[in-house]
Parts: structure tokens; C-alpha cells; sequence
């Protein structure tokens, strides 16, 4: 089972020197094609996505975040940190199956 990232340039190259493969994207388009790809590939288990690119295509990453269970999408931090309005984990539990932790 692979782990693979999707970001910008420097999260991508970073993400590659320790040996996750990955996809560049620039903007809404990019990333949409991206995840397409890399959601059809078979052996794919975690996807990483910076929060600006995922942030950009919020609706199709929360369908796919709590709609299927797998691959286990992730929002990570891109080169610039991370974002203010970052969800909490526990937010994101509630939003998933209804109740707090």
C-alpha cells in the first residue's frame, strides 16, 4: 500500500528525498486532475494533500473524505505552515460520524 502526496513544488520535493511519490499542482484544475489520478491508482492507501490545494477543491475532498473510507485522504501543511483556519481532529471526527470524541 502506497502513500502519495499531492502539493505544491517544495511539498512535493520534500515529501519525494524521503520517498513518497507525489503530484504537483498549481491551482483548482491541477489539483482536481491530480487527485482523479491518483485516487484511480489501485494500491494507493493514504493521500496527502496540502491545505491550499485541498482548500481549492473542498467540495469533491469532502465528498471523497466522508463518503468513501478508502484511501484515507489527509490535509497537510503546505511550505508555508499551517493554515488559521485549520480544522481540529475532533472536528473533523464530528464531521465525519456525527458525534464528539
Amino acid at each position: 500500500m502506497k502513500l502519495m502526496v499531492i502539493g505544491d513544488y517544495e511539498t512535493v520535493l520534500g515529501f519525494r528525498l524521503v520517498g513518497v511519490q507525489g503530484a504537483m499542482a498549481g491551482g483548482r484544475e491541477e489539483a482536481l486532475e491530480a487527485l482523479q489520478r491518483v485516487l484511480a491508482t489501485p494500491d494507493v492507501g493514504v493521500v496527502l494533500m496540502t491545505e491550499t490545494l485541498a482548500k481549492s477543491v473542498r467540495d469533491e475532498f469532502e465528498a471523497r473524505l466522508y463518503g468513501h473510507g478508502f484511501p484515507l485522504l489527509l490535509e497537510v501543511p503546505d511550505a508555508l505552515g499551517p493554515a488559521p483556519d485549520r480544522l481540529s481532529v475532533e472536528d473533523v471526527v464530528r464531521k465525519a460520524i456525527g458525534m464528539s470524541l
